[in-house]
């Protein structure tokens, strides 16, 4: 519903001096692009789950406890999150993202053009101006220095 409401917003705010018939196609067409957005967005954040949770450390007991566990939004939880809590998940997601900024920039391209635009292969390399197999390169030397980096900051796999 949310989806579809935005969906009508954007109608009246961009194309309310349209003629009436063509109001239905135009839309048709915003809705169809609101929901591959909703999707490609949850993929996305998906594919950063998985990336993420290849890191690891030991809880209170010695078990593997998993980080996401600590990254976890928590939209439907009616009681407020716990200040300790807030603190290390703002900690840990500004060492991802100082670790992703100390990536050389052609590993921080391919990295970010990979799995956060979720561009595959080709089309990564015909943004970057480099062949497939030089995407394929930085974006595993990328991954690579972002486990070796996260590892020495505490976030061990």
């Amino acid at each position: 519903m949310d989806i579809v409401q935005d969906a009508m917003l954007k109608l009246v705010d961009k194309y309310a001096d349209r003629p009436a018939n063509e109001l239905p196609l135009l839309f048709h067409r915003i809705l169809q692009n609101a929901i591959h957005d909703h999707f490609r967005r949850t993929k996305v954040r998906s594919t950063w789950v998985t990336l993420l949770s290849a890191f690891q450390k030991p809880d209170d007991e010695g078990q593997e406890a998993d980080i996401l566990e600590s990254l976890e939004v928590e939209h439907n939880n009616a009681l407020a999150p716990n200040p300790l809590e807030q603190l290390i998940q703002s900690q840990t997601l500004a060492m991802i993202e100082s670790a992703i900024m100390d990536l050389p920039l052609r590993q921080r391209q391919a990295f970010l053009l990979r799995y956060w635009e979720e561009m595959d292969i080709a089309e990564t390399a015909e943004v970057m101006g480099c062949s497939q197999g030089s995407v394929k390169t930085h974006c595993s030397r990328a991954v690579h220095a972002l486990s070796t980096a996260l590892n020495k900051k505490g976030i061990v796999r």
